[in-house]
């Protein structure tokens, strides 16, 4: 009985020879600590924010000078965004996390929603790509939206949720809550897609003690994209990454410019606007592309620190996860933002030096894009909070 956790009385002698029964001490609770928000956190993304902003300024001046006469026009709306986005940090670190779960049903519902009218004759195209929806002048990437609402909905479906686990019947179910949207967007943006079913797994991985529940959803994952993307126009995309040389008037136009960019870059760069690739050259210089423009005005040694920055900002959120979360919805809330983050940095970069296929993934904080920043910076705000109501096992 006592190895289940039962706590029996102990049978002791006292100094008059006889026997009484001295009661266990009762078990230690976990107690929770209001503290702080994480000031390495928030240094972390005041520093990538404000970097962000100036990139963003010197990667589109020369393009936005060209097209509409205004050289300030995207730095007017990155500043715009940035200012919603810190006051979304600032409210979320201050709100709750744990009443995220009561969002989970409508949010869900919503950003299914939304994701459905973008392949509508509703949704705005850009570029050759359907992504965004309007109201009025303002236009958001319901995509962004929906990656958060995945995080929620995961951590509170595997922490609430007890019979996922209990035979395969069950879980086809949670398989079904996951892909409905990752179906949904890869419609839209595979590679929005993939970052979202990679939280999935990381989530996934993280909670199951049963391997057969990962390998499984992991594998039929990979298949899927192995089958957008050889089976559909996006084959096109691997002929660019194998040898851009061959299309580089087509697809393999960025890549080489890219790379242009890093190799004209050398170890300290030209400085802060001194690019050439962005002069009417790099498409698009201050979206996914702007590591690129890093490289070339800052050098291996600026895009270093960049990345080492990202690499703190990964580690932080990772012991919060670990060692501060008072709860498994809060250590898995906390795991799936920082997978997003940490996807999102590999498959840019990636991107960027050419390692893998050309995809549309911001590079957080620092890529030009409102919903993007707005949502990253929010979700910063809840990991701050999952930090200040932290719980530790009371001595």
């Amino acid at each position: 009985m006592a190895g289940r956790g039962y706590d029996l009385p102990t049978l002791n002698r006292n100094r008059g020879g006889n026997y009484q029964y001295n009661e266990r001490p009762p078990k230690k609770k976990k107690k929770i600590f209001i503290g702080e928000i994480d000031y390495i956190i928030l240094l972390c993304v005041i520093l990538l924010v404000g970097f962000g902003i100036v990139m963003v300024f010197s990667s589109s001046y020369y393009t936005a000078g060209r097209g509409n006469g205004d050289m300030y026009s995207y730095l007017k709306k990155e500043l715009f965004f940035s200012a919603v986005g810190f006051v979304a940090m600032f409210l979320a670190s201050k709100f709750p996390h744990e009443l995220l779960k009561r969002l989970v049903r409508p949010g869900y519902i919503l950003s299914c929603i939304l994701l459905i009218l973008v392949i509508t004759p509703l949704g705005i195209e850009h570029n050759g790509a359907k992504r965004w929806l309007g109201i009025g002048a303002f236009e958001f990437q319901p995509s962004e939206v929906a990656k958060i609402v995945l995080i929620i909905t995961l951590a509170t479906l595997l922490t609430e949720d007890k019979t996922i686990f209990r035979s395969w019947r069950d879980f086809a179910r949670y398989l079904v809550i996951v892909a409905l949207p990752c179906g949904l967007v890869a419609v839209e943006n595979l590679s929005t897609a993939i970052v979202m079913g990679a939280i999935s797994m990381v989530m996934l991985f993280v909670y199951t003690t049963k391997l057969q529940y990962f390998l499984a959803p992991t594998a039929a994952g990979i298949a899927g994209v192995i089958f957008m993307i050889f089976g559909s126009w996006r084959s096109d995309r691997v002929q660019a990454w194998r040898h851009p040389e061959s299309v580089a008037n087509e697809k393999g136009y960025q890549v080489l410019q890219s790379l242009y960019s890093i190799a004209s870059g050398g170890m300290f760069g030209l400085g802060i606007g001194g690019s050439r690739q962005k002069l009417g050259y790099m498409p698009e210089a201050h979206n996914d592309i702007i590591f690129a423009i890093i490289c070339e005005e800052l050098g291996w040694f600026g895009a270093a620190i960049i990345i080492t920055i990202f690499i703190v900002l990964i580690w932080r959120g990772v012991y919060i996860a670990i060692r501060q979360a008072k709860e498994p919805f809060s250590m898995l809330l906390a795991i799936g933002i920082t997978t997003m983050i940490a996807v999102q940095v590999i498959i840019n970069i990636a991107v960027v030096t050419n390692t893998i296929p050309n995809t549309g993934i911001p590079l957080p904080f620092i890529s030009y894009g409102g919903t993007s920043l707005v949502m990253m910076l929010g979700s910063m705000g809840v990991l701050m909070n999952i930090s200040r109501y932290h719980g530790r096992n009371s001595r």
